[in-house]
């Protein structure tokens, strides 16, 4: 078919404004009554549909522009720009504002060499190769793009035999074990996807090879799922995803200083050493692209790779060996500089209750899907409140706005702030958060349980593109894909506790900024999205360019993620009555027993009794109907009651934290040690099944039976 390219640079010549179909005021869904106010009246209302009208998506266009014009990764000159830019965004609409340093210990590749040679000495690949598409992509050839590594890796040269892993899962690599091919001294090819890419790093260590390298194989995102950038959505072939391989699932954040925050006055024996710090690689890794993967795994020997091994390209995958690589990595490990840009209003009733709603700013190249379509829709948010701010209006409780920094490296600057304001922390009431805010017109959102239903009612309100409410469209997505049987992510232990027709709100795993807020803190968090095909993740092609041909060329899902957002912040900070359902929280937890109870049974596994924690989760779930009954209802003693309320996420922290990894401190959710993006449900518990260790399961189990229990209390109490 003809090229699509000279339609994309048309794109980026037409002012915005005249491509723009924004939703007016005038077609926002009429406000319905709202959970969490006794009495959602006239005013509240004035005020949404005030705020509702502001966010706009040629403003959110150019925002998207001006953040996307340099390469900024974190710690960079050009990052420091954008961080200066929000900030004059963030005073502009009358936040109190300041630019707040910490100290991170990242690595820089200085030089990035991966030579593959047969079984005869011939060079097949020398690589990587510059990412480069036809049709003159105006961005790729920014010669401060840095080159495509891995954050964390460490240095190396070193020569191994090349086995191929599939996606370097557990069970992958199990696999391998079975077919009788040792690992060690050998350097693993694995394929994104499965799971985290430090996971896979991390089981490789397990297994003792030498080194790992992680391609994008088209099969998962490139030419077969569709038309290839400058074309399509989809990755083109030298296209390669960047990304962090710290153990996130240990600790994430700066890596010398876990549960600390690593402050620029922080004294150096404070810090680990690089190397006893557990959340670091011991060996290198380094991303490819399929066009230098391709010659790697098409020259493989030894058997054929299982029939669900395969891939997208044209020969037959072996596991190997058959090919020698020489893999070359000199990395700059310093303690850099990055910056949060936090931006806050007073709160005018409950100054101690905090509302914090977060984006990271920086990116591995220019990042305008992940994550700068999620700052500028952050930046529309913060327009709304401005203009309420202007009018007179007062949150009840204090608005807190972060542009986190260096996420991609570990969660740095949200983990730091957040380690830094732990006093603080405490009384927030809620953490909401954006991160790949627009990849296409798909609605999606995860949520602890007791925020599950207000992300819907929030949705409710506000309209969309498509016509209806985000409710409506987010619901029709769902429903469609359930017809189509298209099979979803599925999260460890999980079990979707409702049985109406309620959209799905997933779980929190991990994998950004509210990671440190719910898993280490217990503040109630959510996190929301739009996708859409999106095949150039962490590559150089994830710029303005792809952005306004694929994912929302007139920025009316800008606009609609702005008013979303910004409707969370507004709702939670005033209502009068925290909007916590611990119902389905109660129904939740039930479920995850009784799926964990099943493993057990499967597994043949005894000595583990359930008995306790399931009485707890039941009676959780009654004293929640009463405290439901409440909230409708809540007499006059508003600031005690809502501390009540606040308290029970708290109650589910376990201060030992999770173990071999403290860190972790909640005992229903945590990112899984082999999974790392994906949600573990009772993590504890079902981890210590899945590893057959009897006794630590009937360990976590009593410890998770006394935190339902305290929350038990604390409802009670609540309910009274």
């Amino acid at each position: 078919m003809p090229s699509r390219a000279p339609a994309l640079f048309a794109l980026l010549l037409i002012p915005a404004i005249a491509l723009l179909v924004a939703q007016t005021p005038s077609s926002t869904p009429p406000q319905a009554p709202v959970f969490g106010y006794t009495d959602f009246a006239a005013e509240q209302a004035r005020i949404d549909q005030t705020f509702l009208a502001v966010p706009d998506p040629k403003l959110a266009g150019e925002e998207l522009k001006t953040l996307t014009a340099e390469p900024h990764i974190a710690a960079s000159p050009e990052d420091h720009k954008t961080a200066e830019y929000v900030a004059e965004k963030f005073k502009a609409a009358g936040l109190e504002t300041s630019i707040v340093p910490y100290k991170a210990w990242l690595n820089m590749p200085l030089e990035v060499k991966v030579d593959a040679y047969d079984s005869d000495g011939k060079l097949l690949m020398s690589g990587p190769v510059p990412e480069h598409v036809d049709g003159n992509d105006p961005y790729q050839n920014d010669p401060r793009v840095t080159p495509a590594f891995n954050g964390s890796s460490p240095s190396v040269d070193v020569t191994g035999e090349v086995v191929y892993a599939n996606y370097g899962r557990p069970e992958d690599f199990q696999k391998l074990k079975d077919l009788g091919i040792d690992l060690k001294g050998k350097i693993v090819l694995v394929r994104y996807g499965g799971n985290f890419r430090g996971v896979k790093v991390y089981i490789a260590q397990q297994y003792g090879a030498a080194g790992v390298l992680i391609y994008s194989d088209p099969s998962d995102d490139g030419y077969y799922r569709g038309d290839m950038y400058p074309h399509g959505p989809y990755r083109p072939a030298t296209a390669v995803q960047r990304g962090s391989v710290q153990f996130m699932f240990k600790y994430p954040g700066d890596a010398l200083t876990p549960g600390i925050a690593s402050t620029p006055d922080l004294p150096a024996s404070k810090l680990l050493k690089p190397g006893d710090v557990v959340s670091l690689p011991k060996i290198p890794s380094e991303p490819l692209s399929y066009h230098d993967a391709s010659p790697i795994l098409e020259h493989l020997g030894g058997p054929d790779a299982p029939r669900e091994w395969q891939g997208a390209l044209p020969f037959t995958y072996h596991t190997g060996p058959g090919v020698k690589v020489h893999m070359v990595l000199k990395m700059d490990y310093q303690y850099s500089t990055i910056w949060d840009v936090i931006g806050s209003v007073p709160g005018a009733e409950f100054p101690d209750e905090w509302v914090v709603a977060g984006n990271h700013r920086d990116a591995w190249v220019y990042g305008a899907v992940d994550p700068n379509s999620g700052t500028a829709a952050m930046l529309e948010a913060v327009h709304g409140v401005g203009v309420l701010l202007k009018q007179g209006w007062k949150p009840k409780r204090r608005i807190v706005f972060c542009s986190w920094d260096a996420e991609e490296e570990g969660l740095i600057g949200s983990t730091e702030w957040a380690e830094d304001h732990a006093t603080q922390l405490a009384n927030a009431v809620a953490y909401f958060n954006t991160d790949v805010g627009v990849s296409g017109p798909n609605f999606e959102a995860s949520a602890v349980p007791s925020l599950k239903e207000f992300i819907r009612d929030v949705t409710k309100a506000v309209p969309s593109p498509k016509g209806g409410t985000v409710y409506d469209q987010w619901k029709k997505s769902q429903d469609e894909q359930a017809r189509r049987h298209t099979p979803v992510e599925e999260h460890v232990g999980r079990v979707n506790a409702h049985v109406d027709h309620e959209v799905n709100v997933g779980d929190l795993g991990s994998g950004s900024d509210f990671t440190p807020f719910i898993q280490h803190l217990g503040v109630p968090s959510t996190d929301i999205g739009s996708g859409g095909p999106y095949g150039v993740y962490h590559s150089v092609f994830d710029n303005y360019a792809w952005f306004v041909m694929n994912a929302d060329p007139t920025f009316v899902y800008e606009q609609e993620m702005a008013r979303v957002f910004g409707l969370e912040v507004l709702h939670m900070a005033d209502a009068d009555v925290l909007p916590y359902d611990y119902v389905t929280y109660g129904k939740e937890i039930s479920a995850y027993l009784d799926t964990a109870q099943k493993k057990v049974q499967d597994a043949g596994l005894t000595g583990i009794d359930f008995a306790a924690a399931k009485n707890a989760a039941e009676k959780f779930t009654k004293l929640a109907q009463q405290v439901r009954d409440k909230q409708a209802h809540p007499g006059t003693d508003l600031a005690s009651f809502n501390t009540q309320l606040r308290a029970v996420e708290g109650d589910f922290l376990s201060e030992p934290g999770l173990p071999n990894r403290p860190w972790f401190k909640h005992t229903i959710y945590a990112p899984g040690e082999y999974t790392g993006y994906a949600a573990v449900v009772i993590p504890g518990v079902n981890e210590a099944i899945d590893a057959k260790d009897s006794a630590r399961a009937q360990q976590q189990m009593i410890v998770l039976t006394e935190a339902i229990n305290r929350a038990d209390q604390t409802l009670e109490a609540a309910a009274r």
